[in-house]
């Protein structure tokens, strides 16, 4: 697929999946509003003393491990519908709580693998190298990890198997089979699409928080679904 075509499809994407997307978007909704409530119940409990304070923390953490969850459930989502890119398939997949919490465990595995290699690398040659010959190969590095961390999430989705984008050496020679130019061209669409969308909330969300919180949430699913589909298509190539 070319590039016009994997993001044109990705942006109609989650309107043919409505439920999921309605559900999701709920969801979505929920996180938000009490990530700032979160926000707000640890920000007063520092400022309280006694009891209040002990009960405006506990809130706070409650409300935390509620935000981290629904994150884990659209994130692991996410991954699905991944494969479901890579598949091609017009539907969405089927909502299980369970593979799609486990899917977000094995994505924060995946993320901090491919930044903390490079970030050792970077730290070992620092101590024999100079600093401006240190800016190219660490620019060069954190550029290299960030597309093959792509690759990686789709070889996770594409077979359900850790040790497959573990392979790091695997995932980078994916870059070359998918095309650097079409992966970078695909990613920078996407973000330029999510940037605009982002500034349109904040001018909105400027005029009334909750509103702000609600297109926020919102945006955040419709945001999992879009990239999530164009990175499936872009693999599908593979």
């Amino acid at each position: 697929m070319n590039i016009g075509d994997i993001i044109s499809d990705a942006m109609a994407y989650p309107l043919k999946n409505v439920k999921a997307l309605v559900l999701y978007i709920v969801l979505g909704i929920i996180a938000a509003i009490i990530g700032g409530t979160t926000i707000l119940s640890f920000a007063t409990a520092i400022t309280t003393k006694g009891a209040s304070s002990f009960a405006l923390g506990g809130v706070g953490l409650l409300g935390m491990i509620v935000f981290i969850l629904i994150l884990f459930l659209i994130e692991g989502y996410g991954l699905d519908i991944i494969k479901f890119g890579i598949e091609r398939r017009e539907d969405g997949p089927g909502i299980d709580i369970g593979r799609q919490i486990s899917n977000a465990v094995k994505l924060i595995i995946v993320n901090i693998v491919y930044y903390l290699v490079p970030a050792i690398i970077i730290f070992v040659l620092g101590i024999f190298l100079r600093d401006w010959i240190m800016t190219i190969i660490s620019l060069i590095l954190v550029i290299l990890f960030a597309l093959a961390n792509f690759m990686a999430k789709c070889r996770l989705a594409k077979t359900d198997n850790l040790g497959d984008a573990l392979a790091i050496g695997e995932a980078i020679g994916d870059i070359s089979r998918v095309g650097i130019g079409r992966l970078i061209a695909t990613v920078v669409l996407v973000v330029i699409i999510a940037v605009i969308i982002v500034i349109l909330i904040g001018i909105i969300g400027s005029i009334s928080d909750i509103v702000g919180d609600i297109l926020f949430g919102i945006f955040l699913v419709y945001l999992v679904f879009f990239y999530n589909r164009a990175i499936g298509l872009l693999y599908s190539d593979v």
